[in-house]
């Protein structure tokens, strides 16, 4: 156990206003917080106002019962005096070995759609062989410079964004994912930096994600699926897959929670007889590529 510092002055309401901060983001009342914690509404007032510094566990459980991400835990943790209590290590660490296992696992059994791990800015950390396989038939992936990053991807230019079926219905749902998928639904410094960044590209509006349209064709294209897919045009034939997010279940580190696997699936059976064809023809050139090297 590390107690607080009996000593530390916690800076005028740091704690006090990282617990208002979440609150207010949660939408909870400080007597709906006493209730569903268990902790008094008296003392988290005193906890606000920086009358009190609550203990190591009581804060815990404000924290659980707000729903706050593991990184922002550390950060409440600080405020009030007390050591982190979540490993921050990066996810290829040696103690994240076991997670690291399962998610190759994950992606080989994938094969032969794409599917990688990205971290919760879409950076690219992890692929199946299918993933760049897909890529490559469009762009060359490696005159990209790394580190790899989805959202880019997409909205550049130079990336995938001329392949991209009905572009901007695609752009202004990827951008509604960033908001909704965000860790503990938390849009950070980094996150409004990958935002800005994706809306400096030419021709992108910079009122993007609050539109919410989605355009008559692609509309009427999509009407009797249970999902919006994401066409590539390859060749003059649109092909259509949508994704499935996993995230790490019961996480302990901060790297875990932030973890996210996407697998991209046919969304009709033309697409899958298509994409078959074309990761065969990618892996036969892969194969001849390296057996001429």
């Amino acid at each position: 156990m590390n107690p607080a510092n009996p000593g530390r002055k916690t800076p005028p309401n740091e704690l006090g206003a990282l617990l208002r901060h979440w609150r207010d983001m949660r939408g909870v009342s400080q007597l709906d917080l006493s209730f569903n914690a268990g902790v008094s509404q008296r003392h988290i007032s005193f906890i606000e106002s920086g009358r009190s510094v609550p203990s190591r566990q009581m804060l815990m459980d404000i924290a659980q019962t707000l729903d706050i991400p593991l990184r922002e835990r550390n950060t409440l943790l600080l405020a009030a005096g007390y050591a982190p209590m979540y490993a921050d290590s990066a996810w290829n660490a040696q103690e994240m070995q076991s997670v690291t296992k399962a998610l190759g696992r994950m992606l080989r059994q994938h094969e032969p759609f794409p599917a990688l791990v990205m971290d919760r800015y879409w950076n690219v950390l992890m692929t199946n062989e299918s993933a760049p396989r897909f890529f490559n038939c469009f762009i060359d992936m490696a005159a990209r410079k790394g580190p790899r990053n989805m959202l880019h991807l997409i909205f550049d230019p130079h990336g995938m964004r001329p392949f991209v079926a009905d572009w901007e219905t695609v752009a202004n749902s990827l951008i509604q994912r960033v908001y909704r998928e965000s860790v503990g639904r938390v849009v950070d410094e980094r996150t409004r930096e990958l935002l800005d960044a994706l809306r400096a590209y030419p021709d992108v509006r910079a009122d993007l994600q609050s539109a919410g349209r989605t355009s008559e064709g692609a509309a009427s294209a999509t009407a009797a699926m249970p999902v919006i897919p994401v066409g590539f045009v390859k060749d003059g034939q649109v092909l259509n897959y949508f994704s499935m997010v996993a995230t790490v279940g019961t996480p302990q580190s901060v790297a875990a929670q932030e973890l996210r696997i996407e697998c991209m699936f046919p969304a009709d059976d033309e697409t899958e007889a298509l994409h078959l064809q074309m990761i065969g023809q990618a892996a036969e050139r892969s194969d001849s590529g390296r057996h001429h090297a």
